[in-house]
């Protein structure tokens, strides 16, 4: 990040480690707007903008790079969700599509609508709040589905998953498509090409998280990024937020 740009996160409690992946804040200090990219990452954000302070900006699961622009002396704050708490934190027959914005009010979460707090105070009361909306419990299958998701990094074949799961391919899919409005596969390119950013940011252009071969990973990047794998990794101005907040290799 540059000096006119913040960044602060925090990890979940373990009560809440399969439904949170972070809290995090971001701060434009400068005078002058900034715009940024955003890139599909396999997370489901709800922030709150210190200029919007009414309510918070649900947004579903990107497939595609996004253009946003963070004002100037805006102060974000946020959380970023893990799928599951789609279904057992907003509601089971909640629905979060792919690409899809949603308003919902700071009140809802039991902050006043007039003020953004600051950064300890956000990730306090929204544990708080987050907490007691957990359920006694969560479908073992859908746990195990997501485990391997992540601690595979998208590496993992449809097929598997369901003989590890005990679900079928079509259940899976099924259930990805009705809450979260994406396929299982794209979910999985996705994580998989988040996993790349790693590499990426230290120079490493060329696949290392089971693509088949540098034509096969380019064309990935490009897709998910808009650009080639060597100017998402220069991140020229920048533009690209999640490679300005990850630590410098």
């Amino acid at each position: 990040m540059t000096q006119e740009s913040g960044f602060l996160s925090c990890q979940p409690v373990p009560q809440l480690a399969d439904f949170v992946e972070s809290f995090w804040m971001l701060t434009n200090r400068s005078a002058d707007d900034k715009p940024v990219i955003i890139l599909p990452d396999g997370r489901i954000d709800l922030s709150v903008s210190s200029l919007h302070p009414t309510y918070f900006a649900l947004l579903g699961l990107e497939s595609q790079p996004g253009k946003a622009l963070i004002q100037a002396n805006e102060c974000i704050l946020a959380v970023s969700f893990r799928p599951l708490a789609i279904e057992y934190i907003f509601g089971k027959q909640a629905t979060v599509l792919a690409n899809t914005f949603y308003a919902v009010p700071t009140i809802d979460f039991g902050f006043p609508p007039n003020a953004v707090p600051d950064f300890e105070t956000f990730v306090n009361r929204l544990t708080g709040q987050l907490i007691s909306r957990l359920p006694a419990a969560i479908d073992p299958r859908k746990k195990r589905l997501f485990d391997l998701l992540f601690s595979s990094g998208g590496s993992v074949k449809v097929a598997a998953l369901a003989s590890e799961i005990g679900w079928s391919q079509r259940q899976i899919n099924r259930y990805f498509n009705e809450h979260f409005g994406l396929s299982l596969k794209t979910y999985c390119d996705i994580l998989r090409f988040r996993a790349s950013f790693g590499q990426l940011k230290e120079g490493r252009l060329f696949p290392e998280q089971h693509f088949t071969d540098q034509s096969h990973f380019i064309r990935e990047v490009r897709k998910y990024a808009g650009v080639p794998p060597k100017e998402l990794a220069r991140n020229k101005n920048d533009h690209f937020i999640q490679f300005s907040v990850l630590p410098d290799p």
